[in-house]
């Protein structure tokens, strides 16, 4: 397992040197993504003003407050606390926040599923797995709301963050095919096989 640090934006050679159990800092920028967000860009056509090629998005709809703009906070919003929601519901949006958007990053907790991993073997893509309940640590990997998009979907808006060392993150889906959920999900399987033979279950 190695630990990489990564400046956002990041290439596809960056992505392509990670594998699941390694660890991962990022730097810099950050984008938070969710439901409401993705449904009004691909279902409904929306676009957004940022540029996300070679960007991480995580999945979140933070909680925050609205202060007045000043030359040190130009988004009108400060952090109150930036938690991460559970990934799978988003699974299908996987391959346009690529193909369309060319996000290289997926962050979030619970993991994908098959067509996500395939994106990423395609793609040149990651997912970064958080533990749930470390929303208060994650909310301080976060220096400030930098801008925000599409903010009538608010708090599912587009938000901007500028980050500095958010992580360590583990490597949970890589873009060589490997799944850390996959493989749990594996021993699973062959745990309960093993249990239901020895009870003499077929």
């Amino acid at each position: 397992m190695a630990h990489h640090t990564l400046h956002m934006p990041c290439t596809e050679a960056d992505i392509r040197k990670l594998r699941i159990g390694d660890h991962v800092t990022l730097q810099d920028t950050l984008f938070g993504i969710r439901d409401a967000t993705q449904i009004h860009m691909f279902d409904h056509g929306r676009r957004t003003r940022f540029d996300l090629r070679g960007h991480a998005v995580i999945h979140t709809a933070p909680n925050v407050r609205k202060v007045d703009k000043r030359a040190t906070n130009d988004s009108g919003y400060e952090a109150v606390c930036i938690g991460t929601t559970t990934s799978d519901r988003m699974e299908r949006f996987t391959r346009p926040l690529m193909e369309r958007e060319g996000v290289r990053i997926i962050i979030g907790k619970g993991g994908l599923r098959e067509s996500s991993q395939q994106a990423f073997a395609d793609l040149g893509g990651v997912y970064l797995a958080i533990i749930g309940g470390t929303a208060a640590l994650e909310t301080t990997w976060i220096e400030a709301i930098e801008d925000v998009d599409l903010d009538d979907l608010n708090p599912e808006s587009l938000w901007r963050f500028r980050i500095r060392d958010f992580g360590p993150l583990l490597v949970a889906m890589d873009s060589h095919g490997g799944s850390l959920f996959a493989e749990v999900q594996q021993k699973v399987q062959d745990r309960r096989a093993a249990a239901l033979a020895r009870l003499g279950v077929t």
